[in-house]
Order: structure tokens, then C-alpha cells, then sequence
């Protein structure tokens, strides 16, 4: 069996593909795996050490305001399209899979044109339009949310949950202290910002640290393509603060030793947070992620941050608010696991089972 996932550019479509191909390997470990990716996302890398092999397409973005750039990149999708003909007619494969991102979408419609069914799988509560334009030639469309079903068809569409990888769930709390030069005296948050880091997210973390230092210790996650001057200053100042730049297996160490995550608000991390029983304060980045962390502030399910009005000395006092606050943790972590339930894998084998049927 052959497979081609597609998606990047952030990690957000990357994370819940890895967990759709940990479980078929384990089902089927001679199954073949490519993987098409962005030029410059933050997944080459990642996708690499895991030793997935890694190609990438001419892509272009419709976006849903006028700009010349949309010409140019309509022209890049008619190439990736052709482009994506040539790698499918080449590879041959039983199925393509997607979880978002535009550079799927000249793939799943080169792959309709030569009759490889395709999958694609929706994360957030507003349907991205990178998957509205791959829905209609998809054999099927899973959920991660129950009330997303609806924005497909029926014929298609399946509540599948969330898939998140087994590995994440495999961290280990010493080993987080001996990799992140860690106490057991003091609560660790875990911040970051995204696959590709947020300058924002960043800024108001290293404003934190003088409400925080001595009160908890700080692991960062600032990402590569983000300046690194301002973390590199705090990071000099305050001993209970690490920063570093991009993590692989070190990413399920740092979920382990968390008693707070501060996160972005794709669904990959959130569901894989909501798998762990932690607790997530949110600072969404401006758009799809607002309506996911709508959602699960009116749930109870997550602490939401807003960037544009908030600084460093608020998220300060919420983190030092909820550390106090044993009852708020427990339903907070309670409730965030109820509302993003994670993925089966024998529900993730059975839809592969009705996609290549």
C-alpha cells in the first residue's frame, strides 16, 4: 500500500496526519509513505527526522480579498496541478490524504482526475478553504467536531475525532528535567508558539518572566523563524527561563512536565493537550483559531487570551490565578478532554478501509 499525505506550511495539517500514518503503519508495517509538503514550512524538517520521505509542489492561496497576488497564484496552482499529475502517474498510489493547507489542493484534484480516492480531514470549527475546495471530489471527509458534520455531505462526511500521535503521550517528567536543566520544586509552564513561532506570543511570554520568575519555571518554544534576540536577553536574565527553537522528540517531554501550556489555537495541539489532561491557556492567532477558542471558553474548556488587548503582565497573573486554583485546573483539563475526544485508531483503520473500498 502506498499513501501520500499532503499539508504544511505550519504544523497544524502536519500533526494529525503523523497520527493517521503511526496507526496504519502499526496495521500495515510494509505501507509506503510520501510526503508533500511546503518549500519553506517548518514540516521539511520535522517529516525528515522521522525519516519520511519529502517532496513539494508549485502551490498557490485564494484569498478571499483582492490582491494581485491572486493572479500569480492562480498560475502556480494550474502548475502544481500538473506538477501533481506527473508525481501521481509516478508514485501510483492507493490514496491521498489531507488535513488542510493549499498545497493539497492541486494534488486531491489531480488525484479525482486520475481516479486515486482521497481523504481529506477537517480540524477547526470554520471550515478552512483549502478543504472546501478539495471536499467536493473527496471520497471522505472526517470531523474532529460532531457539529462540523453538517458543512459536509452526508454521503462523505464521518465524526472521527481528532487523530493524535502515540508518541506524545509517551513523555517522561525526569527526562524532561535532566533535558530542560529543570527543579521539582517549582511548577514548569510550557509555552509556544506554533510550528513557525509567533513574534507575539513571544513578546508577551518574555514580558511574563519578571511577574514569574521565582514562581514557576519556563520552558519556550520560540521557533526558528522568529527573531531570537528578545528570548536570547531574557533567557540571560532569568534562571528559571529556556528557551529554544524548534523541538522534534522533545516536544512529548515538554507536554509530560507541563502543569500549564500556553499555546497558539490550532486543533492539533489542542486535542493533543486535551489527550494529555492538561491545562491550555489559548492566545489564538487572529482568525479560524478566535472561533476554535470561542468554542472552548463557553465550554470551560480553556483559558483564552486575547493579543491585542492583553501584555505580558496579564497572562502573568492567570498563570499565577490558575496555579492557585487546584478545582478551576481539574475542570478545566476535564473539559477540554471531553470536547476534543482523540481519534481510535480502529475508527482511523475503518475509514481508511471505506476510502481505497
Amino acid at each position: 500500500m502506498k499513501i501520500i499525505l499532503s499539508g504544511g506550511g505550519t504544523l497544524g495539517p502536519v500533526t494529525p496526519l503523523l497520527a493517521i500514518r503511526e496507526t496504519i503503519q502499526k496495521q500495515y508495517p510494509d505501507a509506503q509513505f510520501l510526503w508533500v509538503g511546503t518549500k519553506r514550512g517548518p514540516e521539511r524538517e520535522l517529516l525528515q527526522e522521522l525519516g519520511i520521505e519529502f517532496t513539494t509542489l508549485a502551490s498557490g492561496k485564494f484569498r478571499r480579498y483582492l490582491s494581485l497576488w491572486n493572479v500569480i497564484d492562480i498560475a502556480r496552482i494550474f502548475i502544481g496541478f500538473f506538477q501533481s499529475l506527473r508525481l501521481l502517474l509516478q508514485e501510483n498510489p492507493d490514496v491521498c490524504i489531507s488535513a488542510g493547507g493549499f498545497i493539497s489542493v492541486p494534488l486531491h484534484w489531480a488525484a479525482w482526475f486520475l481516479g486515486i480516492p482521497t481523504w481529506i480531514h477537517q480540524q477547526d470549527i470554520q471550515i478552512g478553504l483549502a478543504n472546501r475546495l478539495m471536499a467536493p471530489f473527496a471520497r471522505v471527509v472526517t470531523t474532529s467536531l460532531q457539529k462540523n458534520l453538517s458543512a459536509f455531505s452526508k454521503k462523505k462526511a464521518i465524526w472521527l475525532g481528532n487523530p493524535v500521535r502515540a508518541d506524545i503521550m509517551k513523555g517522561n517528567i525526569i527526562e524532561a528535567q535532566k533535558l530542560f536543566n529543570l527543579t521539582k520544586d517549582k511548577p514548569v509552564v510550557f509555552a509556544t508558539g506554533g510550528g513557525t513561532g509567533s513574534l507575539r506570543v513571544n513578546q508577551m511570554i518574555v514580558e511574563a518572566m519578571p511577574h514569574l520568575k521565582d514562581f514557576v519555571q519556563m520552558i519556550h518554544l520560540s521557533g526558528k523563524e522568529r527573531p531570537q534576540e528578545l528570548v536570547g536577553r531574557a533567557a540571560n536574565l532569568y534562571s528559571d527561563y529556556h528557551t529554544y527553537q524548534f523541538f522534534t522528540d522533545e516536544m512529548k517531554h515538554a507536554y509530560a512536565i507541563a502543569d500549564i501550556i500556553i499555546s497558539r489555537g490550532g486543533f492539533g495541539t489542542l486535542t493533543e493537550i486535551a489527550a494529555l489532561g492538561k491545562i491550555a491557556i489559548i492566545i489564538p492567532k487572529p482568525g479560524h483559531q478566535v472561533e476554535n477558542l470561542r468554542f472552548l471558553e463557553q465550554q470551560g474548556a480553556a483559558i483564552f487570551v486575547n493579543e491585542k488587548i492583553a501584555d505580558g503582565l496579564y497572562l502573568a497573573k492567570i498563570v499565577r490565578q490558575l496555579l492557585e486554583n487546584e478545582i478551576q485546573q481539574k475542570q478545566l483539563a476535564y473539559n477540554l478532554n471531553k470536547l476534543l475526544p482523540r481519534a481510535k485508531e480502529e475508527d482511523i483503520l475503518n475509514v481508511l478501509a471505506r476510502v481505497i473500498a
